[in-house]
Parts: structure tokens; sequence; C-alpha cells
């Protein structure tokens, strides 16, 4: 039995919920810096101070599509009470992070924010898979990111335009302007009006007809993943925990940056995980969340593993992207990293304008040039073209010094970044088992997430040994990310057309 096709109407509805949540990251991304150096934050404290979103995500992500898997709420389904749960937190966080007064507290609300953020998202990701039958998963992941963009679009350049309304741009020294300020009530009220949309104009399938749709995909819990977990030694453990403390005693011997020893828990602590989700799984009680997950993370389907090596290098240049392009516009562009300046808040303006930007690429490039390109030479060359394309605008903020310039930069950085919301996504879903898709999704941000933290915890390291006060050269190191990314996505078996609504593996 086949899911019945969605047109255009279905498709909208279902994906119109990530309009809010890409503003709230947008608004998130491009003003975070921002607030952080308004209050008192050094140049090189950046990356420390960000961990706390990639973190969240880490934590969050794969707890919340473990459960939204084995929700089934009545009408209000499974998916959709997590949009909710998370879109009222996120848009109380939007609201509360701009009255921040020092610099912890701005950490904090951030924490908040992400993990709020991240509890919409993922089961977004999966919802996309749940209604949408295999050969429309292109053009919904496309759907997606179109909104993705436009909200993102709108986050970015609020600040901007808001500033050109005649809002003030700066502040007294230690106080978030209120061009900032604005922007983020916004943002939090369209977050929550455009996820309560898709909680009432879709319905969910419900466990019954998600069994007759997936047939032998039905069953979230196989067995053969239970008995593969007890059958594992504690080798893999035993490295994991000790790679982690080989990290911490580097930290502690080097003198490295002490936010390291924050991954050398991590590394530690699913060592640690994995450890007694094997004894649990040898002692029969396998039927738990950390049993589940740590079984689901070691038997990936192959695609997902080609798929996360791609997924690292990916993010670890957006990362990069995020925390440093404030600093080096203000700095290059505009003349001055001092925060408290005309000059720098400025170039803060001008940042948001350009996250518009390759925004507005993606939002258009997502229902143009990637179904286009992906009918004819597959969505993983496709995937590979656009990731080349992003590397050659991250080359050029090495050359160029005029801020009008950097706008041809972003349409580059903008298709891959279209590229990088659609495509992998799409691939996934279409070579993974329907009933698990939540927990899959929220396990493959594991790789979205793990090089933000290595970005977050080294990159100000790099930056002090190799060019102090010089962010210009992060955004090399970007470009080589994205340029690994896309020589691995060679691995990636092609995929060829199939039907109008998109593309599909061979297999």
């Amino acid at each position: 039995m086949e899911k019945p096709a969605q047109g255009f109407r279905g498709l909208w509805n279902i994906s119109f919920g990530f309009l809010g949540i890409q503003i709230g990251f947008a608004l998130q991304n491009a003003n975070m810096s921002r607030i952080f150096q308004t209050l008192g934050a050094e140049l090189e404290s950046l990356p420390a101070l960000w961990i706390a979103a990639p973190l969240t995500g880490l934590l969050v992500q794969p707890v919340i599509g473990h459960m939204s898997d084995r929700t089934w709420l009545g009408r209000l389904g499974r998916r959709r009470p997590y949009f909710l749960a998370g879109a009222i937190l996120a848009a109380l966080a939007l609201l509360i992070m701009p009255e921040s007064s020092v610099l912890w507290f701005s950490v904090l609300m951030l924490w908040i924010l992400d993990a709020s953020i991240n509890v919409s998202m993922e089961p977004f990701r999966a919802f996309v898979g749940d209604m949408l039958r295999r050969d429309q998963h292109s053009i919904g992941y496309a759907v997606q990111t179109f909104f993705i963009g436009v909200g993102a679009v709108a986050g970015s350049a609020f600040p901007w335009l808001l500033d050109h309304l005649g809002v003030a741009n700066t502040a007294a020294p230690g106080e978030i302007p209120d061009t900032v300020r604005y922007s983020f009530w916004a943002g939090g009220l369209v977050f929550f009006l455009s996820v309560l949309w898709t909680v009432l104009t879709t319905r969910e399938y419900s466990p019954e007809e998600m069994a007759a749709f997936a047939g032998s995909d039905a069953v979230a819990d196989n067995p053969a993943t239970h008995r593969l977990l007890a059958a594992r030694s504690f080798t893999g453990s035993a490295i994991w925990a000790g790679a982690g403390l080989a990290i911490a005693f580097l930290v502690a011997e080097f003198g490295l940056e002490k936010e390291m020893y924050l991954l050398a828990a991590l590394v530690a602590g699913y060592g640690l995980a994995s450890a007694a989700a094997i004894a649990l799984a040898r002692a029969g009680r396998s039927n738990n969340m950390l049993a589940h997950i740590v079984g689901d993370f070691a038997g990936m389907p192959p695609v997902m593993k080609k798929l996360a090596l791609v997924q690292f290098f990916s993010w670890s240049a957006l990362f990069i992207m995020w925390i440093n392009t404030t600093p080096v516009v203000a700095q290059y562009m505009f003349g001055s990293s001092d925060p408290a300046s005309p000059a720098y808040q400025a170039g803060g303006n001008w940042v948001g304008v350009l996250f518009a930007t390759y925004n507005a690429v993606a939002a258009i490039a997502a229902l143009t040039l990637l179904p286009w390109l992906s009918r004819r030479v597959g969505q993983a060359r496709t995937h590979m073209i656009c990731l080349l394309v992003g590397a050659a605008g991250f080359v050029s903020f090495l050359f160029l010094r005029d801020p009008q310039a950097l706008l041809v930069a972003e349409v580059a950085i903008g298709i891959a970044w279209a590229s990088i919301l659609a495509m992998p996504y799409a691939i996934l879903a279409s070579n993974l088992p329907q009933a698990k898709l939540g927990i899959y999704m929220g396990l493959f941000n594991i790789f979205v997430v793990i090089p933000q933290l290595l970005v977050a915890t080294v990159m100000g390291q790099v930056m002090k040994a190799l060019f102090p006060g010089e962010p210009v050269y992060t955004m090399g190191f970007a470009a080589a990310a994205w340029a690994i990314a896309a020589i691995a996505m060679l691995r990636i078996v092609p995929m060829v057309p199939h039907g109008r609504g998109g593309v599909t593996d061979p297999r």
C-alpha cells in the first residue's frame, strides 16, 4: 500500500513550520557573536561561547527522535506534539534573550534557545519522510529548504531593515541595540505562529496506516539490533573512553583551551554509555532508550555512514562561517574590531544582509536549480557540484575588501547551503526504514554537531597559534572543508531520475 501523493498545498503545509524555526536559527546565527562581544567577550573566546548550541543539538535530537518514533497522541499525532512544545519554549527564549545584561546569562539563554529549536526541528525532518512517499522525498525536502531560506532571509535581514526604518542600532557599552531586541521579539512570535500553522493544517498517519504503508519497515524495534548490541565486546567502549582521557591529558599537559575538556568528556561519555548499553542488552534489558539509541547508532545503514563524513566537513565550514563572518566583515570591510563602535555595528548589520543573501539564494535554488540538476546528474553529483561552488565563495573572502562584492560570494555559498539542507536528507530518507526515521534523523544530527564542537574547541587555538587577530583566514579552512566534503560524495551511489516527483536510488 502506497501513501497518497501530496499536492502543492500539502507540501506547503507540511514544511511551513520550518519558516519560523529558521527565523529563530537565523537570528541566533547572525547576532550571537555580536551580543557576546557587546557583553564583553573577546574575539578568541567566541568559539567556546558558541559551544552551547551544538552541544544541545547533540544531546536533544537523538532523544527527541527516539521518543517521537514511539509517540501517538491521537489527533495531535506523533511528531506535532514536539513541534508545538519546542515552539512555545523557543518563543519565550527569543523574548528573553535580548534582555541579557551579563555574558553568562546570554550563554545560558543560547543553550535554552538552541535546545528548544532542536525539539521542534528534529521531528520536522522525520515528518517529511512520514508524510511523503519515496518518489516525493526530493521535492519534499526542497520545499522545506525553501522555507528555511525564506525564514533565514527574514531573520538575518530584520536588524538591518529596522536600522533603515530609524530604530536605534547602537546602544551604551554593554547594552544590546534596539534593532536586535525588536528582531528577537518579532522572531519569537513568527516562530510560534508558523509552527502552529503546520500543527493545525496537517493530519499525521496513524500507526496502523504507517504499518500498512511501510510493510516490512513497520516494526521500529528490530530484535536483531538488540542481539547485535549484546554480542558486541567492550573493546570499542574502552577505546572511546580511553580517547576521552587522552584528550583531557593533552589539554592539561600542553595548556590547551579548557573548553576542550568538554570534548574529552563527550568522547569518554559515549564510551561509558555504550558499555552500559551493551551490559543492559546482555542482561536482557534492551527495551530502554539508552540501548535503543546506542544500538541504532552502531547499526546505521551503509549510506548513512558514508553521508556522515560529508556532513562532518560540510558543517565544520558552516560553523566557522557563523562564528567568524561578523568579526571578518567588521574588521576588513568596515575597518573596526571594536564592538562599541558605529563601524562595527554597521558591519554587523551588513552581515545580516550577507546571510539573508545566501539564504535567499538557497530558497530559490531549492525549487529551481536542485531539482533540475538532480534530474540530470543525480542527487550525489548535484551535492558535490554545489559544495565546490560554495568552497569558491569562501575563498573569495581572502581577496575581496568591498562589502558589496561579498554578495557574489554569498550567492555561491547559498547554492551549497541549499544542497546541504536538501540532498543528504532526501538520499537518507529514501534509504532508511520508515518506522525509525525519527531516531535515525536524530542520530544523523550527531555528524552535524560533532564538527561544530570541534570548531568551537579547536578553532580558537588555531587562530591564536597561526593568525592571531586575523580572523579572515578561517574562511580558507571553511573552503577546504567543503572541498573535502565534495570529494567524499564520490563514495555515494549515484542517483537516477524517477518520475516527476524527484530522484531515487536505482537499488
